[in-house]
């Protein structure tokens, strides 16, 4: 493994930053510690231009190389989530029912590495924009900073970032050409039926019945309208109603999440899952409202790009740490926002065996901090080379 050796010196410092981050996690758009701690630490670094308040929380540091040249990207995101913390670990969350399970403090500290060597070194043309990033985990605040012109005020022509991946073998990195994450829609069925006895059914309505046909026919989505070779999940995740045993409510609700990759499919679930909805209500005999919200589109690496980050990977860990066409997984991530708007790619890096993502015993491991900063170093010195 080549980790950059200026870099490997300052291992101890990244960290140092990530626990700290890892105390004070905070949710969304709503990071004021999370940003201050970014920010100050950037001026430490000499950064050339820093820009604060973009999607509330969000920075843009700007280091300037050796001439002119364009602006490539790098995104970190800093945003944690509402899960107790279990890890027994002496730097753990200070705040109570919050916690940096996704290892968002961990790519932080990752482009803080990289803004660090950047800084000192300059050893690359035109600019690099580090983008610190809130709300990846719910709020779309990549889709929000692209909204508020982050491409077009920076002048960025391509853009890249990284996601750690617990259980993948120690600093490899995986990515694929095109598609690699899904877009994500949401559904949410309400129903009214008319309650009653549990005794004496045939005077109700029963929306439990109702919500327990539409469960199951929208199943029927994937297995009977998508074309087999089309990737599609669709979950029911939620059903709320009731509240003993010898009533029958008024009322029940499901929730669900939409998995695709092609727009055509996202259209088509949502017009079947709108006649499917319909259709049960009416031979349940209750009416019955469809809530389709679209989320993230799907995540798009442009194959040029991904190819070259692959071939930068492979100078950082080493070709048989670094898989060039892992395929696509069907969890989801903001970064798309930026895809659609630039080149670039996303890859992510193996940190070891582990407990998952999102799970109360996860944690980042300090280890691969040097190799994911490396990678972005070596990124923009191999992407805008000093001629």
């Amino acid at each position: 493994m080549h980790v950059v050796n200026r870099i490997a010196e300052f291992a101890a410092d990244m960290t140092a930053w990530r626990r700290h981050l890892h105390q004070i996690p905070e949710l969304g758009f709503d990071c004021p510690q999370t940003a201050a701690f970014i920010a100050r630490t950037l001026r430490g670094f000499g950064v050339d231009e820093l820009h604060e308040g973009i999607a509330r929380t969000g920075i843009v540091a700007i280091v300037q190389g050796q001439g002119d040249g364009p602006t490539i990207g790098l995104r970190a995101d800093f945003d944690a989530l509402p899960i107790v913390e279990d890890t027994g670990a002496d730097y753990a969350s200070q705040t109570a029912g919050r916690m940096h399970a996704c290892g968002h403090d961990g790519h932080t500290a990752m482009l803080l590495g990289a803004a660090r060597y950047l800084a000192e070194t300059r050893n690359f043309a035109g600019r690099v924009a580090l983008i610190f990033q809130p709300a990846e985990e719910d709020g779309g605040g990549a889709g929000v900073m692209v909204d508020e012109g982050l491409m077009e005020r920076f002048d960025i022509t391509q853009i890249y970032a990284l996601h750690n991946a617990p259980n993948g073998a120690e600093g490899s990195f995986w990515t694929t050409p095109g598609p690699i994450m899904a877009a994500v829609d949401q559904f949410h069925v309400h129903i009214r039926g008319v309650g009653g006895h549990g005794a004496m059914p045939h005077d109700t309505r029963d929306p439990v019945m109702a919500a327990c046909g539409i469960a199951q026919a929208i199943q029927t989505i994937v297995s009977r309208n998508n074309f087999a070779l089309d990737d599609l999940v669709v979950s029911v995740t939620q059903i709320h109603t009731g509240s003993a045993d010898n009533v029958i409510p008024e009322t029940a609700y499901l929730n669900g999440t939409v998995r695709s990759f092609d727009p055509a499919v996202q259209d088509m679930v949502e017009r079947r899952m709108g006649e499917i909805v319909a259709g049960q209500a009416a031979s349940y005999g209750v009416s019955a409202e469809l809530v389709y919200e679209r989320g993230y589109p799907a995540t798009v690496n442009d194959p040029a790009k991904a190819g070259f980050a692959a071939d930068v990977a492979r100078e950082v860990s080493g070709a048989h740490l670094v898989i060039e066409d892992a395929g696509r997984d069907m969890g989801a991530e903001d970064f798309a926002y930026m895809l659609n708007a630039r080149p670039g790619a996303y890859l992510f890096l193996g940190q070891g065996d582990g407990p998952g993502l999102h799970t109360p015993q996860y944690d980042f491991n300090d280890d691969i901090a040097p190799v994911g900063a490396s990678f972005f170093a070596r990124l923009v010195e191999r992407a805008q080379p000093v001629v």
